[in-house]
């Protein structure tokens, strides 16, 4: 780094800032020169350059569906280029403003306080696009990423320190700041005012809330079969729409050994078990295995519930953590049909009690640890 940049120059108060840009692409070159350390080609920008690989083909995948919802909503035949450079404008925005509102933020209290630039943001501001909706006025998205970085995330001490994850706290806020904007049957699709007859913007999670019959004859442009849930091509947040693109996700996550199987896999348990329940006594007719391709349900469970930061630490209460999130998204979206979806909420809550599970797990691990020397 120029001496300029360093203790003692002239632009030292850009110290963070230019050392941030600097080792973006190049191993930094600070090494721990005495003491015992770990040497580990794994570190914190390459956990995070991992992560948004793996919600590539979602973000992707979500592009071509905004362009392709937009044809079916208007009866424009279009080849897959169209459609994706359709999506691909009308996302590029909402990157453009979650990254530059949160990189200030991020760039700024990293002056402030006099510390490096950490790359946890790098994550957040590729996944707030994907889990909003792709009409989202970007003043509201500018508003709801700067409260999230900063309330959610520096107040605590910045990356590692947070106790929510900052993109489901944007979501958090947009939705319960602007709710007409994220939810209903307009935001969903970017239709413009030439809509072919018998066209619906709901997704067909908004169908179930009134029941599988409503679902399957909905008459809607796009099919509702549980096949076309799981391919994704129906309306919905930009990159929660296919499973398949997640579940590729999913596979470079648990390859890398970044995120945890044990959070997913007893995510999808607890679904199952609340869904299963409630098919068999009657509570709701959506099949159980309908909640795991709808709505935010498979993106929450690979991308959201997994961060590293905001979920249980222990290897117990990741079981216990991953259970309560997929079992909590079922029951709201059962018993509150005022609110279609459930998966934000479940994970925000399962965010704020990941410490206490934690905490439980260890307590209940001493006293059995202890009982055990004293019976010996």
């Amino acid at each position: 780094m120029n001496k300029i940049f360093e203790k003692g120059g002239k632009l030292y108060w850009l110290h963070s800032t230019i050392d941030a840009f600097e080792t973006f692409l190049h191993v930094p070159g600070t090494v721990a020169r005495k003491g015992a350390h770990i040497r580990d080609a794994v570190d914190i920008k390459r956990i995070m350059i991992i992560a948004v690989i793996a919600a590539a083909p979602a973000a992707l995948f979500g592009m071509w569906n905004v362009g392709y919802q937009h044809a079916l909503a208007t009866g424009i035949s279009w080849n897959v280029f169209q459609a994706f450079w359709f999506g691909f404008l009308k996302v590029l925005p909402l990157f453009v403003v979650s990254y530059l509102v949160g990189l200030a933020i991020e760039f700024a209290s990293a002056q402030i306080r006099g510390e490096e630039v950490n790359e946890g943001y790098l994550v957040s501001g590729f996944f707030i696009p994907l889990i909003v909706p792709v009409d989202t006025p970007l003043w509201m998205l500018a508003i709801a990423v700067a409260f999230a970085v900063i309330f959610g995330k520096e107040v605590f001490g910045g990356t590692g320190m947070n106790i929510i994850n900052p993109a489901i706290l944007t979501r958090a806020f947009l939705f319960f700041s602007y709710p007409n904007n994220m939810s209903g049957s307009q935001c969903w699709i970017e239709a413009g005012e030439k809509v072919v007859d018998g066209f619906s913007g709901a997704t067909p999670l908004a169908l179930a809330a009134d029941g599988f019959d409503a679902l399957a004859n909905a008459g809607v442009q796009y099919s509702t079969s549980f096949w076309t849930m799981f391919w994704g091509g129906i309306p919905g947040s930009v990159g929660e729409t296919s499973v398949i693109a997640i579940l590729l996700g999913a596979i470079i996550l648990l390859w890398t050994k970044v995120a945890s199987w044990k959070v997913m896999l007893s995510s999808v348990l607890g679904a199952v078990f609340v869904g299963g329940i409630a098919n068999l006594s009657g509570a709701s007719d959506i099949p159980f295995w309908y909640h795991l391709v709808m709505g935010g349900f498979a993106f929450g469970t690979v991308f959201m519930a997994t961060d590293p930061v905001t979920s249980a630490q222990t290897e117990t209460g990741k079981w216990i953590y991953g259970f309560l999130i997929g079992a909590i998204c079922v029951i709201i979206r059962i018993f509150n049909p005022g609110y279609a979806e459930g998966m934000m909420l479940a994970i925000f809550l399962g965010n704020i009690f990941a410490p206490l599970i934690d905490h439980c797990v260890v307590n209940a691990h001493i006293k059995a640890k202890n009982r055990k020397q004293y019976e010996y």
